[in-house]
């Protein structure tokens, strides 16, 4: 079977790619530089295959193809750097000031006709509140739980922790 792409090094990315190798760096860009290494097809590399490059440097085959596609399409700063994501991280919707609000109201009185807070409730009345444009009774339910608030409690707030029965 014929190689996918060919790793063919240049004297300065040679050069560079063996400094790596002695100087202070991550285990991955060592590794990912000695496989390269191995990879080489030039005149002045040994030409491995990919399964002897994976087998010696204890990774999977299909690692050193994604190093080697990475290096022939991208360079050799793209081979060895970690890939920036696309997309920046979700932003954060319900933070701690929105659950200090929602357990303020938690433990608030109970609307009229009421007996007790219930979490479709609470997740109505923070809508009402504009204390989020949505939420879910579930994410209510989340965060009442990781609080360990109790809505069926005699008394809201935190419950004691009852030990273990004695034998």
């Amino acid at each position: 079977m014929k190689p996918r792409y060919r790793v063919t090094l240049t004297e300065q990315e040679r050069q560079e790619l063996e400094t790596l190798k002695t100087g202070r760096t991550s285990a991955k860009r060592f590794l990912y530089a000695r496989a390269l290494l191995l990879c080489d097809a030039g005149p002045q590399g040994p030409a491995w295959t990919v399964a002897d490059v994976a087998e010696a440097m204890g990774v999977t085959p299909r690692t050193i193809e994604h190093l080697k596609k990475r290096f022939v399409e991208e360079g050799l700063t793209a081979a060895l750097e970690r890939k920036q994501p696309e997309k920046p991280p979700r932003q954060v919707t319900f933070d701690g000031a929105f659950e200090a609000r929602l357990i303020a109201l938690a433990c608030s009185e109970t609307p009229e006709g009421r007996r007790r807070w219930t979490v479709r409730l609470l997740a109505e009345k923070a809508v009402e509140l504009n204390l989020a444009p949505k939420v879910s009774h579930m994410t209510v339910q989340r965060l009442l739980k990781k609080t360990n608030l109790s809505l069926i409690s005699g008394s809201t707030g935190k419950s004691r922790r009852r030990g273990a029965p004695r034998s």
